[in-house]
């Protein structure tokens, strides 16, 4: 498990600088990104933005499947790994909420747009993911992991509401240019799929690592909970 640890966390530290590289090396560089006509190098931040979204929107499925095991199976792995999908979700959706508003700026003239609804379900989904994390932090309730497992399934839906919101609404957010109706230079799709590549490997990392603790707090409170009741006795 250590040797499989050391290998994912040397391709991430490899991915995460190549992507780097990508993001900033003009045109002329070996290897280099074409720079946007018309945003010019803001538009550069789009690699960041659109792979911590998409790294998102895999952990909260996680999560959401998860979650529908736990439901059936009442398995603790499953319930340790919807709560690592969330809280590894967060910190990508953060990502994607701070580097909105960074391309936003120069390229709207504004940090955010209240009715833009791209911005808002995104906004709606951090704050769906926030509150179930709370719930499992503070809830003292014998049934959190069932609570917090419909929540969580009640949570999944706003995702892809949230991918599919500029294909149905006119919103200040540019309009798609992966999927249908848009265009992407080829050397761009590289760019874009490397930067997915290193986000989640490092979604990986993060999550093992989390996984990890996660299950050797859960050993440490049952094994305290046995001494207790031994003590009782």
């Amino acid at each position: 498990m250590k040797r499989g640890f050391t290998i994912l966390a040397v391709m991430t530290a490899a991915l995460l600088c190549l992507a780097l590289y990508k993001d900033l090396a003009p045109p002329t560089w070996p290897l280099g990104t074409p720079t946007e006509q018309t945003m010019g190098y803001v538009q550069r931040i789009f690699y960041y933005h659109v792979s911590s979204a998409w790294t998102a929107f895999v952990l909260f499925a996680t999560n959401f499947i998860a979650s529908i095991v736990f439901l059936a199976s009442r398995s603790r792995k499953a319930d340790m790994l919807a709560l690592v999908g969330a809280e590894v979700g967060v910190v990508f959706c953060s990502v994607v909420l701070l580097t909105g508003p960074i391309w936003a700026r120069p390229v709207w003239g504004i940090w955010w747009d209240p009715a833009d609804i791209r911005l808002n379900s995104t906004l709606a989904l951090w704050l769906i993911y926030i509150s179930y994390l709370m719930l499992r932090r503070f809830s003292t309730s014998s049934r959190i992991g069932v609570i917090a497992a419909v929540w969580a399934i009640f949570g999944a839906l706003d995702v892809p509401f949230v991918f599919f919101s500029i294909w149905f609404f006119r919103t200040q957010h540019p309009s798609p240019v992966i999927a249908q109706g848009g265009s992407l230079d080829p050397r761009m799709w590289v760019t874009v799929l490397i930067n997915w590549a290193a986000f989640l490997s490092l979604a990986g990392l993060l999550a093992w690592t989390r996984y990890r603790l996660e299950f050797l707090k859960r050993e440490v409170e049952e094994r305290q909970a046995l001494e207790s009741l031994v003590e009782v006795g």
